[in-house]
């Protein structure tokens, strides 16, 4: 990428966020101790900014110099197989992450395959929430000592604040979506 582009994208930020904080060329110019006639000039990427005054700039804007310059390309939203990160454990169950930035967001969603008569190591009590919903065949859900059978087509929701485990009590494989807040697989 050439300086020109570059500067043109500093600009292409600048008038974003002067707009985005509500000022006019002249309120962020009289903020930074620049002349509008800069600050127009700065935006349309015809004028290079020293690194102090584009640091003075990116703070009169409220911002720091890491969110300036963090990509803004275009946000995933769609996830494909591609995607999935899988790790399959010694008694041949799979988890597969469905979204693998998930350990950063607030939910983490996972698709899981239970092999017959197989369980998931059980969870200790923790801060959140997880939700299931049973594609395929069937599990048993233990939350402390309770058990619940959930068949494909059905789904649970509980607190995660008692120990819970997973199991596949049937003769074949079951699938289920897994979703956990806040992530914990």
């Amino acid at each position: 990428m050439d300086a020109e582009t570059v500067m043109t994208q500093v600009g292409t930020r600048l008038r974003d966020l002067r707009k985005q904080n509500g000022l006019t060329q002249q309120e962020l110019a009289d903020r930074a101790e620049l002349t509008k006639g800069f600050i127009s000039q700065l935006e349309q990427g015809q004028v290079t900014p020293s690194l102090v005054t584009l640091l003075d700039l990116i703070e009169c804007l409220g911002t720091t110099p890491s969110d300036f310059f963090k990509s803004n390309g275009a946000e995933k939203i769609v996830y494909g197989e591609k995607d999935y990160f899988e790790k399959i454990d010694e008694e041949g169950n799979k988890t597969e992450w469905l979204v693998p930035s998930a350990q950063s967001n607030q939910m983490e969603p996972v698709l899981v395959t239970i092999q017959p008569h197989a369980a998931l190591p059980q969870d200790d009590p923790h801060n959140g929430e997880e939700f299931g919903y049973v594609l395929s065949g069937r599990i048993a859900l233990y939350r402390q000592e309770t058990r619940y059978d959930i068949r494909a087509g059905e789904s649970f929701y509980y607190e995660a604040d008692r120990p819970h485990r997973i199991e596949n009590p049937g003769s074949r494989p079951a699938r289920l979506v897994w979703v956990s807040t806040p992530p914990s697989f």
